[in-house]
């Protein structure tokens, strides 16, 4: 009689894993659909581009769905020099990931190893402290300031066992930014050894002063005086290609190499290469996009206003509101779910009180506040 298989352990696994808890995404509409049987649903949950693709990544994906039956360009070489000449700065610098959180990680795996440390805000996207706790490193979270990252902080609790620290600017999920002055001030007084991993995944949504009336920070443009310094984007955003999971880290080259030692084979498929490259040239539906977006905040903005709901304001293309005292955030997010409104629930990270609202279109917006009313 064969004796049955042994169950895995906690003393034959990595027990860096065992105190992880699985990253929860939006809810799907399909999802939604099955348990409570609503046809006609919004989702505001996940921060997406609710136009969809632009013009040229839906030709350019259209072109490139006749050769499926071959395995992308591992190197990603037309996307990578369309980015290096669209950010003016040599390929060699460029890594292409699986979506930008597949850079975060590959980031973390090359700087952090056990009895090391990572740096990370309070209310960070919350792939950062998984990505450096699966990596075996020690996880230093720091109180935010006002919603935002506190940089004088997060540079004060550096110590000889940092490697790496994560930024976001605008910040997931508070929408929070920083300007040029506090960069620059952070990234002089963080020594050169520790990797600083700053994350742009809504650059393209800025619009207008940030921080204390200061200007928006290109990081790609600090590359050259901060060494250390790794700055990731995505198509996932404003480029409306979240499906497809195409994105891509900027950095020193020998910082690129690392990063590709670890990387996977074909860790970008043909199809979000040709897109991504097709989106890269569209600047005229990136401006439209934004345009939209800044109606839509300022459409959801005087409807909590009306509402008496407090919320932080956002530089991205969503919005964090205060569900209002003695209201429970996730009584209020049920109600919104009976009414086919999805949003996103933020009590993982850290704020219980709140929830996270998307821009959408005008109808879809407006369709979220007389729902959210009432829910209220």
């Amino acid at each position: 009689m064969t004796a049955p298989r042994r169950a895995a352990t906690p003393a034959n696994i990595n027990q860096s894993v065992t105190g992880l808890v699985p990253y929860q995404g939006g809810k799907p509409i399909e999802e939604l659909s099955r348990e409570r049987g609503i046809a006609d649903i919004v989702k505001l949950a996940s921060n997406e581009n609710p136009r969809g693709p632009g013009p040229r990544a839906r030709k350019a994906l259209a072109e490139a769905a006749g050769e499926l039956s071959r395995y992308p360009d591992g190197n990603g070489f037309r996307l990578k020099a369309a980015l290096a000449d669209h950010l003016d700065v040599d390929p060699s610098r460029i890594t292409l990931g699986n979506g930008s959180n597949d850079v975060l990680d590959l980031a973390a795996r090359v700087a952090v190893s056990p009895g090391t440390r990572g740096v990370v805000d309070a209310h960070c996207f919350v792939v950062y402290p998984m990505a450096i706790t699966a990596a075996g490193g020690e996880l230093v979270t720091v109180p935010s300031a006002n919603w935002g990252h506190d940089l004088e902080a997060m540079a004060a609790a550096v110590d000889e066992t940092t490697r790496i620290m994560f930024l976001a600017n605008p910040n997931n999920p508070t929408g929070t930014c920083f300007d040029e002055a506090a960069l620059f001030r952070f990234l002089e007084a963080v020594p050169r050894r520790v990797w600083v991993v700053l994350d742009e995944a809504y650059a393209e949504y800025v619009s207008g002063p940030v921080g204390a009336g200061g200007r928006y920070p290109d990081g790609v443009r600090l590359l050259d005086a901060h060494s250390n310094l790794i700055v990731t984007r995505t198509f996932s955003k404003i480029h409306a290609l979240a499906a497809l999971r195409i994105g891509y880290a900027v950095s020193s080259a020998e910082f690129a190499d690392l990063l590709n030692r670890v990387r996977q084979p074909f860790n970008a498929n043909s199809l979000a290469l040709a897109a991504a490259e097709g989106a890269l040239g569209d600047v005229e539906y990136a401006t439209e996009s934004r345009q939209l977006n800044d109606e839509g905040m300022d459409r959801l903005t005087r409807g909590f206003e009306a509402l008496s709901l407090k919320w932080i304001p956002s530089a991205g293309n969503f919005v964090t509101f205060h569900v209002g005292p003695n209201r429970d955030a996730m009584a209020v997010y049920e109600a919104l779910l009976d009414q086919g409104v999805i949003v996103r629930p933020v009590a993982n990270y850290g704020m219980p009180e709140h929830l996270r609202v998307t821009v959408g279109l005008a109808d879809e917006n407006d369709r979220f506040l007389k729902a959210l009313s009432r829910a209220l």
